[in-house]
């Protein structure tokens, strides 16, 4: 049986990590790569024209940086899957692409099987971010926002069971179809009770229920 691979798009200025990433794709049958930039104004031109699944997106490039991208591209309102894949593993890095909307961190010191392993699970809608990253996320929610506990912030039956279903990775399109629902009432649960956490993305959420900070509520 044929199975129609998930598109990517890379935005990345280094023109031979670019070349790497094209032949790493190129090994994995459920990827297919669409598109390459070298810049943040090209990627965005391209992630509108190209429509991708998956976009990989640098941090640290000339001129307009990884964040300003990022904060772009969700801009678009697009169905696309925004994965960092970077250098640093800084901990105001990782947090400000994350509240900034991105869908996963991946670093490029990881070793090229655990990259597809990510880049196969971001498009099936799960979570993309390494054990490493996860813990430091989680160590700077405690330190910083402080979530509030589920039941102290009020979230209704159906925020706390989108919550748990955000938790084990799922995307807003996957949840949506767990629970025959449209996508723009997920966004639109997901958006009141990050609110009622005092959160700023559903990544933050994931991370923070998952490190054992808090549960949901059954």
């Amino acid at each position: 049986m044929n199975i129609t691979p998930h598109t990517i798009v890379t935005i990345d200025d280094h023109p031979l990590f670019r070349k790497g990433v094209a032949d790493l794709i190129a090994m994995e049958p459920s990827l297919r790569l669409i598109g390459e930039a070298s810049s943040g104004e090209e990627g965005i031109s391209l992630v509108l024209e190209m429509d991708p699944e998956l976009v990989l997106l640098d941090l640290n490039m000339k001129g307009m940086d990884g964040i300003e991208t990022l904060k772009a591209i969700k801009e678009l309102d697009l169905n696309a899957r925004v994965i960092m894949l970077t250098v640093s593993d800084h901990e105001e890095n990782v947090i400000a692409a994350l509240r900034a909307g991105a869908d996963g961190y991946l670093l490029k010191d990881m070793e090229p099987e655990q990259i597809l392993e990510y880049l196969r699970m971001a498009a099936q809608g799960r979570m993309a971010i390494s054990d490493r990253l996860t813990e430091l996320l989680a160590r700077a929610l405690r330190h910083d926002s402080q979530p509030r506990e589920p039941d102290a912030a009020g979230l209704t039956e159906r925020e706390t069971e989108i919550l748990e279903l955000i938790a084990s990775g799922m995307s807003n399109k996957l949840i949506a179809r767990r629970l025959d629902i449209s996508e723009g009432t997920v966004k639109v649960h997901v958006k009141h009770l990050l609110k009622k956490l005092n959160l700023r993305s559903r990544l933050e959420a994931a991370v923070w229920v998952t490190s054992g900070r808090s549960k949901p509520v059954s």
